[in-house]
């Protein structure tokens, strides 16, 4: 592989933005990529929702790069044609006792910059959602989903016609300072090793993205960048017509998950989840366990009507790339150019979870930044 200007470690939607972004601004973009295709990970296995900055603390990284990808990747659909739809989101209240928790969630809303978010009249949840029980409610007009590999193959293919070049199957397993940049060795699909040089290196390796700051040398545990395998299951809704649009509970306190809500898919149907399972290993398992099927049609039950639990199938589940610990302190994303640590040209991003995806094309203009280019 010949000697290039950066690199970008991981083809998740985040990696696949910033090379796009990167190869527009003129630099000579390598992808590298253990799997055979780009978003095989987390980008993949999640609600695939926009969201509308309401979550996060106000003048975080999160919130400021979510409300900012919202805008961008509305612009990014139009343009270039890639499914999404804007169905809004209500977030309900089920009781007297959880009201004063979406008073709250609204101030924060509006202080992220999400003005767009306004209190309803149950009535009106009543009226446009029959099945949705709610005592106070949220509505979220900005909130939609969109067609996530749809999204990447567009990216993929806008960096592809500006000369940016992918190499699936590919693992980095060392990096070496250099005095031009970085030496990097993959190993390739039949165990071959092949070293390059790069000048910049953009370390979007997701779910193993302390593992590639660690190569730089950079100690993650005393820099707090040890990441948690966190699991999402889902279970998809057999029954069509519940809801018409997205539908979430008042989330928990740390913001550990956005609670069992239900989702909406481009195709019209709708899944339940999803919800949080610490693994206590680094090897990301998909399968869905059956067992959880009670708890996910209790969770729903408390807001949806009409649903059985007969109703309920095994679909999907996604493993998140998360520092700290559920319910521990909200911890930001992490999104640093190493310069002060030695590392000159090479940024870190570490923790890129949800709304990683809504905030993938602000991402990529914030490393784009920190390159300079």
């Amino acid at each position: 592989m010949a000697d290039t200007d950066v690199v970008v470690v991981g083809a998740g939607v985040v990696g696949v933005a910033c090379a796009e972004r990167l190869a527009r601004a003129g630099r000579t973009v390598v992808v590298v990529e253990t799997h055979e295709s780009f978003g095989q990970e987390t980008s993949s296995r999640n609600s695939e929702v926009i969201h509308s900055g309401i979550y996060y603390p106000t003048g975080s990284l999160k919130a400021e790069l979510c409300l900012e990808g919202n805008r961008l990747l509305h612009a990014w659909c139009i343009e270039r044609r890639v499914d999404h739809a804007d169905v809004g989101k209500y977030i309900v209240a089920t009781c007297k006792e959880e009201e004063p928790a979406l008073t709250s969630l609204l101030a924060q809303a509006h202080a992220n910059g999400a003005v767009e978010v306004t209190r309803v009249d149950p009535r009106r949840v009543r009226s446009e959602e029959p099945n949705v029980r709610a005592t106070a409610a949220l509505w979220s007009p900005r909130t939609g989903i969109v067609d996530s590999h749809g999204l990447m193959q567009s990216l993929v293919s806008v960096a592809r016609s500006r000369d940016c070049t992918f190499a699936w199957r590919n693992r980095l397993v060392a990096v070496e300072r250099a005095s031009g940049g970085y030496v990097l060795t993959l190993q390739g699909p039949s165990g071959e090793h092949e070293r390059f040089e790069a000048t910049c290196l953009v370390n979007a390796a997701g779910l193993r993205s302390d593992e590639v700051a660690a190569m730089g040398g950079i100690d993650v545990d005393a820099e707090g960048i040890r990441l948690t395998y966190v699991k999402g299951s889902y279970f998809r809704v057999r029954r069509s017509g519940l809801v018409r649009h997205l539908v979430y509970p008042v989330p928990p306190a740390g913001l550990a998950g956005l609670g069992l809500h239900i989702t909406l898919d481009l195709a019209g149907g709708a899944r339940i989840g999803p919800d949080v399972e610490v693994l206590g290993h680094r090897e990301p398992r998909y399968d869905v366990d059956e067992a959880r099927r009670p708890t996910f049609f209790a969770a729903a039950s408390r807001y949806l009507a009409g649903l059985t639990e007969d109703d309920l199938v095994p679909d999907q589940s996604g493993v998140r790339p998360k520092l700290g610990t559920p319910g521990g302190p909200v911890r930001d994303f992490v999104i640093r150019e190493e310069s002060g640590r030695g590392l000159p040209g090479w940024v870190n991003l570490v923790g890129i979870e949800s709304p990683g995806l809504t905030a993938s094309l602000a991402i990529a203009g914030r490393v784009a930044a920190l390159l300079g280019a």
